[in-house]
Order: C-alpha cells, then sequence, then structure tokens
C-alpha cells in the first residue's frame, strides 16, 4: 500500500524540509532546491511543494522505466537542443504506457458546435485620440490633465472638425502627426481601460468623458468597429484536434502516475494533488 503525507506536510517551506523518497530512494533536499527555479510562484511553499511533486513524478517514472528496461535514443529538436539519456527513457516509457487516440472529426465538431463564442475573429477598433499626460504619482498633474481634456471634450462637442487641429496642439502621442489616428486596434494592442473605453463607444462619436490610463487621460474618437466573424469549422479544426488531444493526454498521464503510485510507498509528498505540471 502506498504510504503519502499529508499535502500540508508537502508544503513545509524550505528551511524545513520534510525528508522525501520514493520506493526507499531519497530525494535531496538541494534537488528540490534547484528545481524550485522551474516552478515560479508568489508563494514560496507552493513553490517548494510544486517541485518537490515533480521530482518525485520523476522518480516513480525513472523507476519504472527500469522496470521495464526500457531504453530509448536521445532526440534533438529544431533548436538543437538535445535529450538527456534519462529525459529520452522517460519519454520512451510515456510514448508506450499512455498512448491515447487523437481526436476525430466527430469530437472536434462537438467541441466547436458547443463553443463557437471561441472561436470568432477578434472585433477592431479604428479610433482617434489626444493624450494628455500625467505621471500616475502626481496627484496634482492627474488633476490637471482630466480638466484639460474634459475642456477639449466640451469643445470638440461643439466643433468636432477641430479634432485635427487641437490633437496637433495639445497631444503628447507621435499620432498627433496623423491628427490622432491610431489606426485598427486588436484585443490586447492598447491598454486595458482605453480597449474597454472603446468597447462601449458608437462609431463616429465622441467619449463623453476622459479616458483614464497610467499615461494619463485621453479624448477619444471611435471612427469604426469592425466585429469579429465567426470562424469555419475548417480553419479552427486543428486547433480544436490539438486541445483536445492536449486535455485527454493529460488527464492519461495523471492517471497513469495515480496506478504507479498506489503501488509505490512515497513519503514527504502528496502525488495525488490535483495541481501543477506532471513531468518537465
Amino acid at each position: 500500500m502506498s504510504t503519502v503525507s499529508t499535502a500540508r506536510a508537502a508544503r513545509r517551506r524550505p528551511g524545513r524540509p520534510v525528508p522525501v523518497s520514493v520506493n526507499g530512494h531519497p530525494i535531496a533536499s538541494a534537488d528540490i532546491i534547484r528545481e524550485t527555479q522551474h516552478h515560479a510562484s508568489a508563494d514560496p511553499d507552493e513553490t517548494w511543494a510544486l517541485a518537490t511533486r515533480a521530482l518525485a513524478i520523476r522518480e516513480l517514472l525513472r523507476q519504472e522505466a527500469d522496470r521495464l528496461a526500457i531504453e530509448a535514443e536521445p532526440l534533438e529538436d529544431d533548436e538543437g537542443r538535445r535529450e538527456t539519456p534519462d529525459e529520452a527513457r522517460l519519454r520512451a516509457l510515456l510514448d508506450r504506457e499512455v498512448a491515447v487516440p487523437r481526436a476525430d472529426e466527430a469530437a472536434c465538431r462537438r467541441y466547436y458546435d458547443s463553443n463557437r463564442r471561441r472561436f470568432r475573429s477578434p472585433d477592431l477598433f479604428e479610433a482617434a485620440h489626444i493624450l494628455l499626460p500625467a505621471d500616475p504619482g502626481d496627484a496634482a498633474a492627474r488633476d490637471a490633465a482630466r480638466q484639460a481634456a474634459q475642456a477639449l471634450i466640451d469643445e470638440l462637442k461643439d466643433r468636432p472638425q477641430a479634432f485635427t487641429a487641437l490633437c496637433a496642439s495639445h497631444s503628447a502621442c507621435p499620432s498627433r502627426e496623423q491628427g490622432g489616428n491610431l489606426g485598427q486596434i486588436g484585443p490586447g494592442q492598447t491598454v486595458a481601460e482605453f480597449e474597454q473605453a472603446l468597447r462601449r463607444m458608437t462609431p463616429g462619436a465622441l467619449h463623453g468623458e476622459p479616458v483614464e490610463t497610467r499615461y494619463g487621460f485621453h479624448v477619444v474618437r471611435l471612427d469604426r468597429r469592425i466585429d469579429g466573424r465567426e470562424l469555419p469549422f475548417e480553419l479552427v479544426r486543428e486547433r480544436i484536434a490539438d486541445y483536445l488531444d492536449e486535455a485527454v493526454h493529460r488527464r492519461a498521464l495523471q492517471q497513469y502516475v495515480a496506478i504507479l503510485a498506489g503501488r509505490a510507498a512515497v513519503t514527504g509528498v502528496d502525488l495525488a494533488a490535483a495541481h501543477g505540471p506532471l513531468v518537465q
């Protein structure tokens, strides 16, 4: 029967490590410390637990490769990086023991039909702006920039044709040379506050109040919105297949590790934990 420590014990800080072993083979604290660089987390306990679990799983698989006398030639990737002998053996073990079928056409089609909203081209926006800059930490400058931006908005409500001239004389953005025109903006191409403002606007309209970002305050005009369109199944079929294959392979790998752990004597780490990568 497996001997498994509690998750709480496995998550103690590196300063007070719990002895970790797999079938009597110890995993040294020094090795866990080196492994933590591959498991960055804001919580040191979490980093330690993930590193410990990864090494324990690797040792479990290495022992199974020994038992099955797995041999494999190291491979080299397109960038010239070559597997170590141990990495090659673990890859060969998993290829042999965790083989899963590829997602078929019907499975991919079902996923597509159930998640059509995910498969759309992005919305695009054509906009222009006038930037009144202000340092985020300067409250007085922020207040002045907000008031200046609001004054420009009030003026543009009466004289919308003055946007280009006001942009040239007031904006701190290089786009002032093009009348503030930013071209087509897609998701993630500007700061979140600016993008959210665009999504709330009607094409041809001026935003009713200054849009605040870390750069300062913006007078924003939306010239055009191009709504995204649903992508045809044929265009995303391979992407869906890759996603489904990865999900199935991960579940199969988790099940395989659980079976091996159930037959092993494991101390100091909980291999039943549902979080974190199984193998790196």
